[in-house]
């Protein structure tokens, strides 16, 4: 048998070489090259804690640790290649640091297993991006703010995408703000549960050296050590339930997406977006397609099946660590991936579009966005809200048939309907005045 050794991190108990269907099929295909950072990371500081141990002496463990850190400045450099000859991101740490510093580089691995390294490894990862997608969500909710306070103008609301209320510009784009800022504290939430260090729980049962954990996970940022070893390294709950407020941000990111789309369209016209972020048509020179918001709308279904991917690769898993869980790698890194970019291009599509208060007021006012409004006036003067909700009913009707406001019924007209309804109602139903009325002021 060749020395299986120079590619992988075990082989001893093996009379035959792996068939190369099963070394493709079971390798990432450096498809993981983006765990090395964080596996020299917790490679160092499992090297500290050895010899705070006294498992390495002073010397062993400094040749180690510039021996890691050489590995990682060459391969960001490009001097030193991840390829597919390696099983995955540990070996090719491994067998470059023996390769580097000799027989010391072997000791590396005492009192540690590749399942609670490589989780290790995940929960960094899972940990600093989270926080980055968190500090991008920040910085949307921003601009959001800043762009919402410069456009109080007049706009419909809608319900069953029906015009149903005055709204404005700046409320609207302020309710995707608190979406944003709960998806921030989702993930949050998920990095404080996360927050526990699974080295030191070895393959499953920890490991008979004198190792100290609470040291490990200190230097790694954690909270302290997992309670159960087990549960250590056969834990993807983090991974899922970050995906899962990925999914969240997504779905909210989406229908954003939905109503830039709508909204530039010619049937609404209420906002143009920036060329920067727009497409034309090979065939038709006049098309500006909202690219930029429809890949958004569509890239979220990536993350929902990411999602499921994870659940459902999780849902039938015996204690402890199974290879299954290799798959949580590709799901995780694409939901992060697309939300990441979503987040940044929602941002600049926000920050750049051109409003056009105009076109939303003219929506305004052929929607009877003030119908609510007149019956809110007749129970102010003492009609009961089922009667003045049938009366107002009524009197839509005609104003369609009429082609006319409500607005701009005669004073005839409006005493046709009830007595209620005196001249004085005009300006309890004027479109800016409304929203100066009770709780609608929140709106301004």
């Amino acid at each position: 048998m060749a020395d299986a050794y120079q590619t992988h991190l075990w082989g001893g108990r093996f009379k035959e070489d792996e068939d190369a269907w099963m070394e493709r099929f079971n390798g990432d295909n450096c498809a993981t090259a983006w765990l090395i950072e964080p596996d020299v990371q917790g490679s160092v500081a499992h090297v500290e804690m050895q010899v705070e141990c006294g498992m390495l002496t002073l010397q062993e463990g400094q040749i180690l640790k510039e021996g890691l850190a050489g590995i990682l400045a060459d391969y960001k450099a490009g001097a030193l290649p991840y390829t597919s000859d390696y099983e995955d991101v540990h070996t090719f740490v491994e067998l470059n640091l023996i390769r580097r510093v000799g027989d010391v580089g072997k000791k590396l691995h005492t009192a540690r297993s590749r399942n609670d390294q490589v989780n290790t490894d995940m929960k960094l990862f899972v940990r600093d991006t989270g926080r980055g997608v968190a500090g991008r969500l920040a910085h949307f909710c921003a601009t959001l703010e800043q762009v919402a306070a410069k456009y109080p103008c007049i706009m419909p609301g809608y319900t069953h995408l029906q015009r149903a209320q005055v709204v404005t510009l700046k409320y609207h784009l302020l309710a995707y703000k608190e979406m944003m800022e709960r998806d921030r504290r989702r993930i949050g939430n998920a990095l404080n549960l996360l927050d526990q260090c699974p080295l030191g729980c070895g393959a499953l049962a920890g490991t008979t050296h004198p190792i100290d954990r609470e040291f490990t996970a200190q230097r790694l940022g954690f909270s302290g050590p997992c309670k159960n070893f087990l549960d250590g390294v056969s834990d993807r709950d983090y991974v899922i339930e970050m995906t899962g407020a990925y999914a969240m941000t997504m779905m909210h990111l989406s229908r954003m997406a939905e109503e830039l789309v709508l909204w530039s369209s010619a049937e609404f016209g209420f906002i143009t977006l920036d060329d920067r972020y727009t497409t034309g048509s090979s065939i038709m020179p006049q098309k500006k397609n909202a690219d930029g918001a429809e890949l958004v709308r569509g890239r979220t279904g990536h993350v929902y099946g990411n999602l499921l991917t994870l659940l459902t690769m999780m849902k039938g898993l015996p204690l402890a660590y199974n290879k299954d869980m290799q798959e949580d790698k590709e799901a995780y890194y694409s939901s992060w991936q697309i939300v990441s970019d979503s987040i940044e291009g929602m941002d600049r599509m926000i920050a750049t579009m051109t409003p056009h208060p105009e076109a939303m007021a003219a929506a305004v006012k052929k929607g009877f966005l003030n119908a609510t409004e007149v019956a809110d006036y007749l129970v102010k003067k003492g009609m009961p809200f089922r009667d003045a909700h049938g009366l107002v009913g009524r009197m839509v009707l005609y104003c369609e048939e009429k082609g006319k406001a409500i607005e701009d019924l005669t004073d005839e007209e409006l005493a046709g309907f009830s007595p209620l309804l005196e001249p004085d109602v005009r300006s309890a139903i004027d479109y800016d005045a409304i929203l100066h009325m009770g709780n609608k002021k929140e709106m301004l």
